[in-house]
């Protein structure tokens, strides 16, 4: 039951942090077409490293944002193997352990 219930919470998180993930590009590629602050890097990378590289993949993609910076890509593709390592890590018995403890703490918690 409690694997189910991590997977599930897994998956709902994925969901919402690849949609802001994609956001947060949109919300950087208006700012660069007008000139105005735009989002830190970091923070792009921080947002892919915790799971949503998938939508910033599509975002770099569909807006054609972020694609020419080579550095900015290759430190983008070091997120993406560091998130699915770890993704990976929660399929194994002690990632599940660990990964289904954090889970109810967090839903105890509520």
């Amino acid at each position: 039951m409690l694997f189910a219930e991590s997977s599930k919470t897994l998956l709902v998180w994925y969901l919402v942090i690849g949609v802001v993930t994609f956001l947060v590009y949109a919300k950087d590629k208006r700012a660069a077409i007008k000139g105005n602050w735009r989002v830190p890097e970091k923070t792009l990378h921080i947002f892919s490293v915790v799971g949503g590289w998938l939508g910033a993949l599509i975002a770099q993609d569909t807006l054609r944002h972020k694609t020419q910076k080579q550095p900015f890509r290759a430190i983008y593709w070091v997120t993406v193997v560091v998130n699915v390592a770890a993704f990976v890590w929660t399929l194994t018995p002690s990632g599940q352990a660990t990964f289904g403890r954090w889970v109810s703490g967090i839903i105890g918690y509520f």
